[in-house]
This record gives structure tokens, sequence and C-alpha cells, in this order.
């Protein structure tokens, strides 16, 4: 196996009880939220893994951790080879993120004006730049909303573009959150292969977030699976899928 390229030792993220001071002086202060706890697992380059777990389980705190927005209580993450918090803006650099809470579009320019923009981000200009987007504009089924002012586009077409977005610098690493979820079904399997071709075959290593486990099983080597905060399991889908129903069983009963 190549040499993991997202490498998470212990990590754990509590969040501050939230500031009501009437509650407080009622004596009913709220206990600290712990989000993550003793989180340890590793992705290797060329590697996709899922990240699965119910609501509240903690997949969003761990991959904003990664991605460099929210620093965690404890443990270690490292990306690229480089720490999220100690190498902070080399780290960044190295990752593409496509998370569900950060869609991060001006609404009243293009689709093309957009990516332009990100792209001089990435330090790519002119041709390049231009390259591309028409690149993954066409193999991302986009080239027609290159041009349309993007409040004009729909949630599923927002996606197209924040996913190019993502990968327009070639990442190392990749992080995706529930991508797929406002794409018809056909348009996400396709979307699902192309990230296969334009991300793990170039040997980057990719976490995606997905509730859906037929999505995850077509798309996943392994699987990380969140339950409460923790990691309860990790490994081949088949071998977590038991686990997993329990988990999502229990979220639901």
């Amino acid at each position: 196996m190549a040499e993991p390229l997202v490498e998470v030792q212990g990590l754990a993220k509590t969040y501050p009880p939230p500031l009501r001071p009437l509650a407080r002086l009622r004596g009913r202060s709220e206990p600290p939220r712990e989000a993550l706890r003793d989180v340890s697992f590793e992705i290797a380059g060329g590697e996709v893994v899922g990240l699965i777990g119910p609501n509240g389980a903690g997949k969003s705190t761990l991959l904003r951790i990664l991605a460099g927005l929210l620093l965690p209580s404890s443990g270690t993450a490292r990306v690229a080879h480089l720490d999220v918090v100690a190498d902070r803006p080399r780290s960044r650099r190295a990752i593409g993120a496509a998370l569900s809470e950060d869609r991060g579009l001006s609404p009243r320019i293009t689709a093309r004006e957009n990516l332009r923009f990100f792209a001089a981000l990435f330090g790519l200009n002119g041709r390049e730049a231009a390259s591309r987007i028409a690149e993954l504009a066409e193999r991302f089924e986009a080239s027609s909303l290159l041009d349309r002012p993007v409040r004009n586009l729909s949630s599923g077409e927002k996606a197209r573009l924040v996913l190019i977005r993502a990968l327009l610098h070639r990442p190392q690493v990749v992080l995706l959150d529930e991508l797929t979820r406002s794409l018809d079904p056909g348009a996400a399997i396709r979307l699902r292969r192309q990230i296969a071709r334009e991300v793990a075959d170039r040997g980057a290593a990719v976490l995606f977030a997905s509730h859906d486990l037929m999505e995850v099983e077509s798309l996943s080597r392994r699987v990380v699976l969140l339950d409460r905060g923790r990691c309860v399991a990790f490994g081949p889908f088949a071998e977590v899928r038991q686990r997993a129903d329990e988990v999502f069983a229990r979220a639901e009963a």
C-alpha cells in the first residue's frame, strides 16, 4: 500500500457549553459537548475511504478539522505529511474540500468567474486556469453551467461547481461531505466514477462522508464508522457493514 496521506491519531474535539447566562443563574448550566473522542485511522495515497455514522456522530467535525477550519481539542491530524495545526497554511493548500456547510460561491457572478477567482487563489492563472476549468467542467458535466450566474443554478449544479473548485489545484487530499445528495441517481453514479478517475487514479487520498451505504460500498475501499464521536470500526465495507447496521438501528430507535 502507498504511504499514508491522511494520519489521524487520538483526535478529540470538545465544544464548550453554550453561553446562556439566565440558565446559569438558575443552576442549569449545560456540560461541554464531546463531538470527537480518540479517533484514529490512516488513508493511503490512491485510496478512497468512506466516512459513515448517524447524524451527530462527528463526521462534519472531523472533516472540518482535517480541512483546517476547526482546531482539535487534543490528538493529532496530518494531511500530506503536514500537521493541520502546526503547519496549517501549507496543509490547507494540500487539501481540496467540498463541504456541505461551505459553498463559498458568489451568487451574482458566473460559475466561470467564480472558478477563475479560486484558481487564482491556488496559483493558477491565464491559460492554465482556463484549461483546467474547461477540463473539469467537461468531466463533471458542467460545461453548460460556466457562463450562467451562480444564483440561477440548482443545488445539484452548485454541488458540481463546488467539486470542481476543490479539484482545481490537483490536491493531494480531497474531503467531501454529502456531495451527491442533491443529484439524481444517474448523475450521482457518473460523478462517483469521475471522482475515482480524477482523484484516486493519480495517487491522492479521498475521505467522503455519506449516508448512502450503497454509495459508500461502490466507491470506497475502506470505511470509517463513527458513533457518538468515537471510531467504532475501520476496515473494508464488508467487515464494517454489520456494525454499521447496528449503530444506525440504535440511532433510529
